[in-house]
């Protein structure tokens, strides 16, 4: 899916590729990120996503009285962001950031099974609107639908913004080959389950290769990604199917035509055998990664949100992903999720052990290691292309 948003009468805007379509300054404005009950659960994967990373917003605070006057970097990682978690709405309106100003953006954090709004969050949604702020959701139920709530961002000059919207079909791509014009390297994040950190680490990746020098960019595929400011992304499990290779191909092409790139790293989406959430299968025919990276978590004995869908084992899992890509999986990175220290060593040695893979725990310790690990696959980018490229100076489209 695309980026920056397109208007229209009624508020409900669809969004468009900031990097096709121009995105205004960032950040857009201060958010306050609503989660209540949720923050610090896999429910609250997309509030967590903005806590730990957000270039779209300056993120003001997150809304869950579970945790109020906590850290919310600190319930999450055991570090301090400077992100407050408060009560309520009406606690969240009073933060300051930058300049005085207060919170501008409503953003709702929330990912339930089913990607439905709550009717608790609707009402929070609606007093939201009512104070003038602008309301983005990535849910299924589109808030821009309700007419309570439109007339309420009317009223106030507020916009709603639903990620999850499809663009118009004129606009969606299909499949036509480009992708092999792709040169950089291109690695998959895939995990052995959704809600298991695969964008994270997709991050701190990215950030791994920036730091040793590379040009690295991510293509997100979920709403959460778009919300934290993927310059380049889709909202996969919104797409029309015929659409879906298309859309992942014409995002990563547009990646690479877009700054040349010395790394693409694409986020992975639910797990291959996931019963509820299949996904992966789309990122690896279409999108042609060089490598995979298996994001797992030890602990987890049964598919998230699904007692008694026992989860597939790690070498099963690895092995499915090699059948259909033909390429390797060169590493697992570990959600350390109930997981001590000694747990944590424990598990990556056993991982270790069972696949002759290195693991690696990206959210405690960075992704330097990573990024070392997957080198052999770098050296052969860097050799089928050449001399570094600068990007076109005009991209077509």
């Amino acid at each position: 899916m695309n980026d920056s948003p397109r208007k229209d009468t009624s508020r409900k805007d669809t969004p468009r590729n900031d990097a096709e379509h121009g995105a205004t300054a960032w950040p857009e404005g201060n958010a306050v990120v609503y989660c209540q009950g949720a923050f610090n659960t896999t429910y609250g994967k997309t509030a967590h996503g903005l806590v730990r990373r957000s270039e779209r917003y300056h993120v003001l605070g997150v809304i869950d009285a579970t945790w109020d006057g906590r850290d919310a970097g600190d319930v999450l990682d055991g570090r301090a962001a400077g992100i407050p978690v408060v009560a309520d709405l009406a606690s969240a309106l009073r933060l300051r950031g930058p300049g005085g100003n207060g919170p501008t953006h409503f953003v709702v954090g929330l990912a339930p099974d089913g990607g439905r709004l709550p009717d608790e969050a609707r009402a929070v949604a609606a007093a939201a609107l009512a104070a003038g702020l602008h309301v983005d959701s990535g849910l299924h139920d589109f808030l821009g639908d309700d007419p309570e709530l439109a007339a309420l961002a009317a009223r106030s000059g507020a916009r709603i913004r639903d990620v999850r919207r499809t663009p118009p079909r004129p606009e969606l791509h299909f499949f036509d080959g480009r992708i092999t014009q792709v040169q950089a390297l291109k690695v998959a994040v895939l995990g052995t389950d959704s809600a298991v950190g695969k964008r994270t680490t997709a991050w701190l990746l990215v950030d791994a290769f920036r730091k040793a020098g590379r040009r690295a960019e991510l293509v997100g595929t979920g709403q959460t990604a778009w919300l934290q400011g993927a310059k380049h992304s889709l909202i996969l499990d919104s797409l029309i199917n015929d659409f879906v290779s298309g859309e992942i191909e014409h995002a990563v092409w547009s990646c690479w035509e877009d700054g040349r790139p010395d790394v693409i790293v694409l986020e992975g989406q639910g797990s291959l055998l996931n019963p509820a959430y299949p996904g992966g299968f789309e990122l690896l025919a279409a999108g042609r990664p060089d490598v995979v990276v298996m994001q797992h978590a030890p602990a987890r004995r049964e598919y998230d949100g699904f007692p008694g869908n026992p989860l597939h084992d790690l070498s099963t899992q690895i092995r499915a992903v090699e059948l259909i890509s033909g390429r390797p999986v060169g590493a697992v990175t570990i959600n350390h999720e109930e997981l001590d220290d000694a747990g944590i060593e424990a598990a990556r040695a056993a991982i270790t052990a069972e696949t002759g893979l290195p693991a690696f725990d990206v959210l405690r310790e960075g992704a330097d290691g990573l990024c070392r690990a997957l080198q052999p696959w770098l050296r052969e980018a860097d050799a089928r292309r050449g001399p570094r490229q600068d990007p076109p100076a005009a991209v077509p489209r």
